[in-house]
């Protein structure tokens, strides 16, 4: 198999990368670009940033795409710019206006304030039409863009902070930075847009930069063009910021490596179980029989 007239390699490293994505391209561009960098055959990404957003993107290549879904679920940290006065059809500034705009430069700091608030804590969300969940097995995205008409229902998600950090009046529009921590499934921009409604004068997202997934920041991250092998970060070294861990004996090992039940107590669902050396073997659970663990995912 060739990419752009080179052998890809028989043996992809395996690890995550922390790209600092640009703005401008799609996650999936991302991840093919990084992986004609390393020409590797297998990668993927953790936790979609849309084209207009930028920041954290975590990619995994070879065996650590088996990661992926672990490290999506983790919390997140953004800075963005909400701008009240203004409605779009996708909630965020790539989106048609909804209607003409409405003045918000008469909305006092106080109730902006307030409102912020209420945003706060366990939160029902109604994600935007143009995300990526999957309705009757098609992308909501898909469903929109095809003019056909999509309901998403609402979910509960967490938001730990919603801090205002400057205001900005551009008449007749206010712009709002903000600092925002929340958990998996949170859509930063049904917050600009819920938080318009509140406020009575429509709302979109219009700037989104990523700083953090879990324990991984945008001060670790590399620039995709010059993205290299010595960026990879190995599966061991994820697992140990990401996962309680344990290292086993060489006995318990070959035990993992066939995928059997260990006669060892482990501290969650997943904990991940790492060789004399901290490489990732598998990533365990505890089992039914006390004293006992079980495999979630085996890696060697």
């Amino acid at each position: 198999m060739m990419s752009d007239g080179i052998p890809l390699s028989e043996t992809a490293p395996d690890g995550i990368v922390i790209i600092d994505k640009p703005q401008g391209l799609t996650s999936q561009a991302v991840v093919s670009r990084v992986r004609r960098a390393l020409n590797v055959r297998k990668a993927g990404h953790a936790g979609t940033l849309d084209p207009m957003a930028t920041g954290v993107l975590l990619v995994g290549v070879g065996r650590a795409t088996r990661l992926l879904g672990y490290l999506a679920g983790h919390d997140k940290r953004y800075l963005a710019t909400i701008r009240l006065g203004q409605a779009t059809t996708t909630d965020d500034a790539e989106g048609e206006p909804l209607g003409e705009p409405t003045s918000a430069v008469a909305i006092s700091d106080s109730a902006i304030s307030e409102a912020i608030t209420r945003f706060k804590g366990d939160i029902e969300q109604v994600p935007s039409t143009v995300s990526a969940i999957k309705v009757a097995g098609k992308r909501a995205y898909a469903l929109a863009r095809a003019g056909e008409s999509v309901a998403l229902a609402s979910r509960t998600v967490t938001v730990t902070r919603f801090d205002l950090l400057a205001r900005r009046d551009c008449a007749p529009y206010v712009d709002l930075d903000v600092d925002v921590e929340c958990g998996s499934g949170t859509y930063i921009r049904a917050l600009a847009r819920d938080l318009g409604a509140m406020l009575h004068v429509g709302g979109h997202l219009s700037a989104l930069r990523r700083m953090r997934v879990g324990k991984f920041a945008v001060a670790q991250a590399s620039a995709l063009d010059a993205v290299s092998a010595a960026d990879i970060v190995a599966m061991g070294q994820v697992a140990e910021q990401v996962f309680p861990w344990v290292a086993v004996s060489q006995t318990d090992a070959a035990e993992v490596r066939f995928g059997r039940p260990l006669n060892l107590v482990v501290a969650a669902d997943p904990t991940a179980i790492l060789d004399a050396d901290h490489s990732l073997l598998a990533l365990y659970r505890p089992d039914s029989r006390p004293g006992w663990s079980r495999p979630v995912a085996v890696f060697v």
